[in-house]
C-alpha cells in the first residue's frame, strides 16, 4: 500500500490532526477570553493591529515534524541497486578475418580486447566470468570463474580465423552456463546468466541462421533457458580489409545481431569506436552487475522530522521562552 511496509502506522497521522485541531481551538478561545474580561478601550490601545504570525511557527513546524516521523514508522519502501553477490556472464568474441578491420583505430580486434578487459576489471566481485572466441568454430578459451586474470591473459592472446559461426559460439556459452549450474547445484538454484556477444558481420557457418547450428536457433535456445543474449554490433558500414592484396568490404551487420537479441530476450548495442564500445560495455556492467531490490528508505523521513522537531523546539524556547 503506496509504498510502505506497516502502512498502519499512518493512523498516528489522526493524532497529528488532532494536536493541530487542538491548536487551533485553544488559540480561538484564549483570544475571546481576552476580548470577554478585558477592558477593550485599553485592550484596542496596548495590542498591535497586527498579529505576529511567526508566534505559530514552531508548532506548525512540530506537527510537520510529527507527520514526517510517522511516515517514517508506516516503513517507506524504495528500489535500491546493489552490486550481485553472484551471476555468470560469457562473454563471446568474434575473431573472424573481418575483426582485422582498420575502420576503428587501430583495429576492430585490437579496440575489442582493450574494452573487454576493462569489462572485465570493472565487472562486480561477484560475478563469475567466462570467455569464448569464435570463428569457423568456437573455442571455450575460460569457464566461468571469479578470477578476472585468467579472462585478460586470454583475451590478450585471440586468433583470427576463417569464417564467422555465431551459433556455435551461442550454444558454447550456453552449455557452460549450465555445467557451471550443475556444479552449484541445478537451474533452479542457479544464479541468473548473461551471454554477451560482440561481432562484426553475419553468420557464414551455416548459411541459414534458422539451421539447427544456426544463430536464430541458437539465441531461441537461449531464451528457454532463460539465458539473455546481449549483442554488440561493432565497427562501421565501410570496414575492409586485405585478404591476399584485395581490399574486401566487411560492412557490419546490424541486422542478425539485433535479431539474436530480439530472439533472445537480450538487448541490442552498436559501436563505431572504442569510445562508443567501452561506453556499452558500462551500460552493460551496471545492467548485470547490480540488481534492484526493494528496501527500507525510512532513514530520509526520520532525519527530516527530527530536524524539524528540533527546530521547532528551538523556535519556541527562543520566542515563547517555552516549549510550544
Amino acid at each position: 500500500m503506496f509504498g510502505l511496509a506497516t502502512p498502519w502506522w499512518l493512523l498516528l497521522g489522526l493524532v497529528v490532526v488532532g494536536l493541530a485541531a487542538g491548536y487551533v481551538i485553544m488559540q480561538r478561545r484564549r483570544h475571546s477570553r481576552a476580548v470577554q474580561f478585558a477592558n477593550l478601550d485599553v485592550l484596542d490601545r496596548v495590542v498591535p493591529k497586527q498579529t505576529n504570525r511567526l508566534r505559530h511557527a514552531p508548532i506548525a513546524l512540530l506537527l510537520v515534524g510529527l507527520i514526517l516521523l510517522t511516515i517514517a514508522l508506516a516503513g517507506p519502501q524504495a528500489d535500491r541497486r546493489i552490486p550481485r553477490n553472484k551471476a555468470t556472464v560469457i562473454l563471446v568474441i568474434d575473431v573472424s578475418r573481418s575483426m582485422n578491420a582498420t575502420d576503428v583505430a587501430p583495429s576492430r580486434i585490437k579496440a575489442a580486447q582493450v574494452a573487454a578487459k576493462k569489462f572485465a576489471d570493472e565487472l562486480t566481485d561477484g560475478i563469475n566470468l567466462g570467455l569464448i572466441s569464435f570463428a569457423g568454430t568456437a573455442t571455450t578459451l575460460v569457464s566461468p570463474t571469479p578470477d578476472r586474470s585468467a579472462t585478460k591473459d586470454a583475451v590478450d592472446k585471440l586468433q583470427l580465423d576463417d569464417k564467422t559461426a555465431t551459433g556455435e559460439g551461442i550454444f558454447a556459452a550456453i552449455q557452460q552456463i549450465k555445467t557451471l549450474n550443475g556444479v552449484l547445484g541445478g537451474d533452479k538454484g542457479a544464479p541468473p546468466a548473461r551471454i554477451v556477444l560482440e561481432s562484426d558481420g553475419k553468420e557464414t557457418v551455416p548459411d541459414d541462421p534458422n539451421d539447427p547450428r544456426g544463430a536464430f536457433t541458437a539465441a531461441r535456445k537461449a531464451k528457454e533457458e532463460k539465458i539473455p543474449v546481449s549483442t554488440i554490433s561493432f565497427g562501421t558500414r565501410t570496414g575492409t580489409v586485405d585478404l591476399e592484396g584485395d581490399r574486401i568490404p566487411v560492412p557490419v551487420d546490424d541486422d542478425s545481431l539485433r535479431r539474436i537479441a530480439s530472439l533472445s530476450g537480450g538487448d541490442f548495442f552498436t559501436a563505431s569506436s572504442l569510445d562508443e564500445l567501452t561506453k556499452v560495455y558500462d551500460t552493460l556492467q551496471k545492467q548485470i552487475g547490480f540488481e534492484t531490490r526493494r528496501g527500507d528508505n525510512s532513514r530520509p523521513w526520520v532525519v527530516a522530522g527530527t530536524i524539524l522537531v528540533v527546530i521547532a523546539a528551538a523556535g519556541a524556547i527562543a520566542m515563547n521562552r517555552r516549549l510550544p
